[in-house]
């Protein structure tokens, strides 16, 4: 199966870093259920179908879970059976130890698109999907969803598009996710209209944020320009003032600077790929993936083994999502800072809790704050002594000693229970 970039539980490039994006969608029907108790039992009912339903959502329930960790190695996965939306049939592949051995200790999801190998006539199919908990509810209203990107084509040559790294391991087995040493992932697929003739006619808009993508990217009608990292960015004032108060304020309002639109503003302290970053979600509401570094892979490889090269590499991109998580706070991008917070708050470790903690606390953000609080009250005895030992926890008891004083608290109440 072949899949292609996308973003939040959606579409990504087999071996590489998730990027994310919410969207709005129209209310899904329900299209079946399939359950996984072992490599090789896996049963789908599909009575609730709704057919010719253009979007649809369908449950993949994982019964003994850690069963299902141990008879599927790296590479191998449960298949569910088929299930239709949109006209089209649909399955799922589950791998519980990563679909390679760069993302082994990650959940990887694919859905595919079911075809007649023998047929290369058959048409593309046009959707979006996205992968969530079941029991995320504020995933599954109409308002928000997790979507692609980008519109996937699936195709004969491509039918299969997914998450490589859907969920880290250690973090869904410590959550409330897994339940009974079960859980349940939902997919919700929509399939894009074919006929553009009947879309035009039933008033359907074009995509806002993709014209919008592109006005970034051609800068026509550009009228200031950033300096940040050494890099320049031409955009549009009114766009960035429409998205963000601060910009409202530094562009229009008692903030303002430069006297003429050719001025150059100055942004220190921030990365160009992070402002880059910043930029696209601005005009989007998407986050792109995290661009890589100029050293190529073979200077990369020359350096360090495969495993070190992708702890490096996902390293790299925490670091890029908490540079990205203050530069949301600053331009006061709420969205932005919520789906960082979301990602941060679900790949918290023993090496990153300090930090990310001491960031929640400097940023006011309560809900990356208790989730760093309950990763370390569930530690082991050693574990926590580790995260205690490291300088970040001396920065944190130093800088915000009531950070200490809650936590010692929360470990009071759970002993008395």
């Amino acid at each position: 199966a072949n899949s292609a970039s996308g973003d939040w539980s959606a579409a990504t490039p087999r071996g590489t870093l998730p990027d994310f994006r919410w969207t709005r969608r129209s209310l899904m029907s329900f299209a079946g259920v399939s359950v996984v108790d072992s490599a090789k039992h896996c049963t789908c009912d599909t009575s609730a179908v709704y057919a010719g339903a253009d979007s649809g959502y369908h449950l993949l329930m994982v019964r003994d879970y850690s069963r299902t960790k141990v008879q599927l190695p790296t590479g191998e996965s449960a298949t569910t059976g088929l299930f239709t939306v949109g006209e089209y049939d649909w399955y799922i592949e589950y791998y519980p130890n990563g679909e390679n051995p760069n993302c082994r200790d990650f959940v990887s999801l694919y859905v595919t698109r079911h075809t007649l190998y023998d047929c290369e006539g058959e048409e593309d199919v046009e959707a979006k999907f996205s992968f969530s908990l079941v029991d995320q509810l504020e995933k599954h209203k109409p308002v928000y969803i997790h979507g692609t990107n980008k519109t996937c084509t699936f195709s004969s040559s491509a039918p299969s598009w997914g998450s490589d790294r859907f969920v880290r391991r250690d973090a869904l087995e410590r959550s409330a996710h897994l339940k009974g040493d079960c859980l349940t992932i939902r997919c919700d697929i929509m399939v894009v209209c074919k006929d553009h003739k009947i879309e035009d006619a039933a008033g359907t808009v074009p995509d806002i944020n993709q014209h919008f993508g592109h006005l970034l990217q051609n800068k026509v009608g550009a009228d200031v320009t950033f300096e940040v990292g050494g890099e320049t960015f031409a955009a549009h004032r009114c766009v960035l003032a429409a998205r963000s108060k601060v910009f409202m304020a530094q562009l229009f309002g008692p903030m303002k600077e430069g006297a003429t639109t050719s001025s150059v503003i100055q942004i220190k302290d921030m990365e160009a790929k992070v402002f880059r970053a910043l930029l696209s979600f601005i005009y989007t509401d998407s986050l792109p993936a995290m661009e890589k570094d100029s050293m190529e892979e073979d200077e990369m490889s020359e350096v360090m083994d495969e495993g070190r090269e992708e702890a490096a590499e996902f390293e790299m991109w925490l670091q890029w999502l908490e540079d990205l998580f203050v530069a949301a706070d600053r331009y006061d991008l709420q969205l932005l800072k919520l789906i960082c917070e979301k990602q941060l708050s679900e790949h918290i470790s023993v090496s990153s809790v300090t930090s990310t903690l001491a960031l929640a606390e400097k940023h006011h953000c309560c809900g990356l704050k208790e989730a760093c609080l309950k990763f370390i009250q569930v530690q082991s005895p050693s574990c926590l002594q580790t995260v205690m030992a490291t300088s970040g926890w001396d920065h944190i008891a130093v800088t915000y000693p009531w950070v200490v004083k809650e936590f010692i608290a929360k470990l009071a109440s759970n002993q008395r229970k």
